[in-house]
């Protein structure tokens, strides 16, 4: 048995159906996509998205046991939140949210047998990200209204 010299020569040997001996990848990585296709990159933004909703549940928690411990814990969380970096976080959350949503819509439709064809493919991807800035943008007008209010 040799040992494997590169990560790209993970192989599985199998055949083809008329007999012939082929050497197959395992599975494809980030190697074999081409980053500049559209497809790709929402592909690999929807992953992304996924981890960013994770890191907002955490969040979620902090700002939720910092309101049952009290005054003190509270006040922390706010001053953070409400910081530069605070903020500039909870937007990026927010589109995170709403791209990882819509995307997800998408995949729905997909899962009915819908939108498989590249044209249609590219115009829903294209149509999930102006949706999701403008949701983005949505969401935080209704915010600033309502917080001004």
């Amino acid at each position: 048995m040799s040992i494997m010299q590169d990560s790209r020569e993970a192989t599985m040997e199998g055949r083809r159906t008329d007999g012939t001996p082929i050497r197959r990848p395992l599975s494809p990585h980030l190697q074999v996509y081409d980053m500049m296709q559209l497809t790709s990159a929402l592909s690999i933004a929807s992953r992304i998205t996924g981890v960013i909703w994770s890191v907002g549940m955490v969040i979620l928690v902090w700002w939720l046991v910092a309101t049952a411990t009290g005054p003190g814990a509270y006040g922390a969380v706010s001053w953070f939140l409400s910081s530069w970096l605070g903020v500039l976080g909870m937007v990026g959350l927010t589109a995170a949210a709403w791209y990882h949503t819509l995307n997800g819509v998408r995949h729905l439709a997909w899962d009915a047998g819908y939108g498989y064809d590249l044209p249609t493919t590219y115009k829903s991807g294209r149509a999930v990200l102006v949706a999701t800035a403008v949701m983005t943008v949505l969401t935080w007008l209704v915010a600033i209204i309502a917080w001004a209010s």
